[in-house]
């Protein structure tokens, strides 16, 4: 695998660290503010929002620009986002950055998939999307639980400094190692807007957010559930957090690895697991270690989604990539935020904490239903010279060698 991929895999890392070390240092941050924790809890839901209008907004600014240069550009955009937060002198001024920080989220990673997909060959796309992805699971292992220890025992503020010095070892590391990849001729705004026309791209956008969705449903409310149905301490969170990330890095590896292979049927094995498993988590939550085993499985089932989903979208997008691309990421926070949402409800309307599982379950479910309908319609499709899933866009750049 190319360098360069290290390089996105360090900003990945960054970006990752700084979305979620946020969740388990609102008590700090609300406690300096002098907010409450909902009040605190705007600065998740800012980012979320930032990631969603951030990803087509800063991709349509940088169609003028070399993506690498649009990297570099999102980078120190992360940059001083992290840094406003870590000098905010009010709360409010620390909302701003981390709007202005998730700005930069969504059109990296999007941008950051097209640019890894041209750094291989062909057969070997998804396995590089995956390898730039590993940073940002690789930060749930390490990034959220080490900066949520430095937060609680050196203050928060600390924790936002480090961050944006990671930024600064990912820019660095894009200047030097991403090559400067010709931008595909004749590929202007239009032609990236069109991609949405095609009922394929709509599709895997919305395989996401309802396969991603089904992960979160259940996560968000993994605290309440772990510590008052499993029995779990409070302070045993953060470590069944840890097991998560590290289910995160196994599925988005095993994703990767299969997904240049057998895409469809890669979907149709984790989001029917996922379903399945998630199903069962309203009855393994129950059990300590079954609980333990199962959040485990969720993370690795979640993320084997990620790099198909990834690569359906670029393949899909027929030569202009970009947008969409960008798009799709602002897709799995939407899927976040909107399986959250529901899941809050279910839990208020009276139904216990392991409620959310079931909603996760049915949105799982419902990723495979348009997996199945999105082959059926491809293959109704090849017969009239449509694009297959699994072939190469021929206005792709060609592979850079390495």
């Amino acid at each position: 695998m190319p360098l360069a991929l290290l390089a996105l895999a360090i900003g990945a890392f960054g970006i990752g660290t700084t979305e979620f070390v946020i969740m388990g240092l609102l008590p700090e941050v609300a406690g300096d503010f002098g907010v409450s924790i909902p009040t605190a809890g705007l600065l998740v839901t800012g980012y979320a929002l930032g990631v969603m209008l951030g990803a087509p907004l800063m991709t349509v600014l940088g169609t003028k620009i070399s993506r690498k240069r649009m990297l570099m550009l999102l980078m120190g955009l992360f940059i001083a986002g992290n840094l406003l937060s870590a000098l905010a002198p009010s709360f409010s001024v620390m909302l701003i950055g981390r709007v202005v920080a998730s700005l930069a989220h969504g059109a990296f990673f999007g941008i950051g998939s097209v640019v890894a997909a041209e750094l291989v060959a062909p057969g070997k796309r998804a396995g590089a999307i995956a390898m730039m992805f590993t940073g940002l699971t690789v930060a749930n292992v390490v990034g959220v639980p080490l900066g949520t220890l430095v937060g609680q025992s050196a203050g928060w503020r600390v924790t936002f400094a480090a961050v944006a010095a990671l930024g600064v070892v990912g820019l660095a590391g894009i200047a030097r190692l991403v090559p400067d990849l010709p931008r595909p001729e004749g590929v202007r705004l239009r032609h990236e807007l069109a991609a949405f026309k095609n009922a394929q791209v709509l599709l895997a956008m919305a395989m996401t957010v309802l396969g991603f969705g089904g992960v979160f449903a259940a996560i968000t409310y993994i605290a309440p559930m772990m510590t008052r149905v499993a029995g779990f301490s409070d302070g045993s969170v953060t470590w069944l957090l840890v097991l998560f990330g590290l289910g995160m890095v196994g599925g988005n590896l095993v994703g990767g690895r299969f997904a240049d292979r057998a895409l469809m049927p890669l979907l149709y094995v984790s989001l029917g697991a996922l379903a399945l498993v998630l199903a069962l988590f309203t009855v393994t939550a129950h059990n300590k270690i079954a609980a333990a085993v199962t959040v485990v499985l969720i993370g690795a089932l979640g993320f084997a989604t990620v790099p198909p989903l990834q690569k359906r979208v670029l393949d899909q997008a027929h030569g202009a990539p970009t947008l969409a691309s960008a798009v799709n990421i602002g897709a799995f926070n939407l899927g976040n935020a909107l399986s959250a949402w529901i899941g809050g409800l279910v839990i208020a309307a009276g139904f216990g904490y392991t409620a959310p599982n079931w909603v996760g379950a049915a949105l799982a479910a419902g990723a495979l239903v348009l997996a199945v309908v999105s082959a059926a319609l491809e293959r109704r499709d090849s017969g009239s010279g449509a694009v297959a899933s699994g072939s190469v866009p021929a206005e792709h750049p060609a592979p850079v060698p390495h």
